[in-house]
């Protein structure tokens, strides 16, 4: 149960083309949003749509791979864990970002 303590399985569609960025070590950081949608009847009887966005961070060779091969709409499961971080802007506010930091990653469909 050790290995379920932070792990978080996600399909959905990304969002936009990934952002790939080279460090000046050589290693590659990928960062893309995915959607997943969920729906469901409310108490009036109406099917109602629910769409989820995760920002997904991947480092190293799953970053090359969604550096050549990931683009906007495609899907792909996801796995990995929570990880929690904070920033502050050019104004001085402080801000809170939480991300998935991918570990496994699967292209679904065609």
């Amino acid at each position: 149960m050790n290995a379920l303590k932070n792990k978080v399985q996600l399909i959905g569609n990304l969002g936009q083309d990934p952002e790939v960025v080279t460090l000046e070590n050589g290693s590659k950081l990928a960062k893309f949003s995915i959607a997943t949608s969920d729906s469901y009847k409310n108490a009036q009887g109406e099917k109602v749509e629910d769409t989820q966005w995760h920002n997904i961070v991947a480092w190293g060779k799953i970053a090359e791979i969604v550096e050549n091969y990931l683009n906007k709409g495609k899907q792909v499961a996801i796995e990995g864990k929570l990880t929690h971080r904070s920033y502050e802007t050019k104004e001085g506010e402080k801000r809170y970002i939480t991300e998935v930091r991918c570990n496994e990653l699967l292209m679904l469909g065609k």
